[in-house]
């Protein structure tokens, strides 16, 4: 198995415009993910800190166990909720993954 010099040095010689044809698949890939994936998932999580801070008492929610239940008081890191008549239980305010029903305001002159 003989190789020639002429060979060897053929396949050693790249171009700096190939290395970097090479190279924008990968970043074309990410960009791809970016708007497909990673911008969608911050914008949910975003709306969802702004409906946990929204919390109100009268608010109906929905736990991550499950628990529909009423807020009856609103506290710095945790909500009291009750979930039967007379029953009520602490909640972490980032369990809370919906707002079943939302309290209206009630107007002045009624």
């Amino acid at each position: 198995m003989l190789v020639t010099p002429a060979y060897a040095q053929a396949a050693g010689a790249s171009s700096g415009a190939a290395g970097l044809a090479s190279f924008v698949p990968l970043v074309l890939i990410f960009v791809i993910m970016y708007f497909l994936m990673i911008r969608p998932q911050q914008k949910r999580m975003k709306e969802h800190r702004a409906m946990v801070e929204a919390l109100k008492k009268g608010d109906e929610i929905v736990t991550q166990g499950g628990l529909v239940g009423k807020v009856t008081a609103v506290r710095d890191a945790e909500l009291e909720v009750e979930i039967a008549q007379g029953v009520r239980v602490r909640v972490i305010r980032s369990t809370v993954t919906g707002l079943v029903n939302r309290t209206a305001p009630v107007a002045a002159n009624s």
